[in-house]
């Protein structure tokens, strides 16, 4: 089974994620970060899915999920996300 991975940054970026939203709608934060790992699970099973961002970083791909950019490398046994990031930022200034 393929399996998705969380890099600490990425780890940070869905609790900033959450904590942001979940001050003005607790279930609508639990319902985005619900979709985002849904989304990491399906990359996970379809690596190549995303758009490759090899100018950003090596071996580095983007899907985007709602208002988010999820960052992730595929490996061998599924993916491992690297950074979250709301498609309003300046993502390159990201990494």
């Amino acid at each position: 089974m393929k399996r998705f991975r969380l890099d600490v940054d990425a780890k940070a970026d869905l609790v900033s994620i959450h904590d942001y939203i979940a001050r003005q709608n607790r279930a609508a934060a639990d319902r985005v970060i619900d979709n985002l790992k849904r989304s990491f699970r399906l990359l996970a099973t379809q690596p190549l899915m995303g758009e490759a961002r090899f100018g950003i970083a090596p071996n580095l791909r983007c899907f985007v999920v709602s208002n988010y950019a999820v960052f992730y490398r595929p490996t061998r046994g599924g993916i491992e996300v690297a950074r979250v990031i709301h498609a309003a930022r300046d993502i390159e200034a990201q990494f």
